[in-house]
């Protein structure tokens, strides 16, 4: 049991687990970042094919 309380407090006294969490809380930011900047793009880019394909509905035919 002694020996399970030393590898506990080692642990916690290891410079390690903040550091993996701090990296995994980082990543997790950058991809909400990132889909939010996906989502943004694809809107605009879907308004933009919808207005020229209402103005190209909208030309004489020949």
């Amino acid at each position: 049991m002694k020996k399970f309380i030393n590898k506990i407090e080692k642990f916690m006294k290891s410079e390690d687990g903040p550091t993996a969490v701090e990296y995994a809380i980082m990543l997790a930011l950058i991809v909400i970042v990132c889909l939010t900047a996906i989502q943004a793009v694809g809107t605009a880019a879907n308004t933009a094919f919808q207005n020229i394909g209402s103005q190209i509905s909208g030309l004489p035919s020949n």
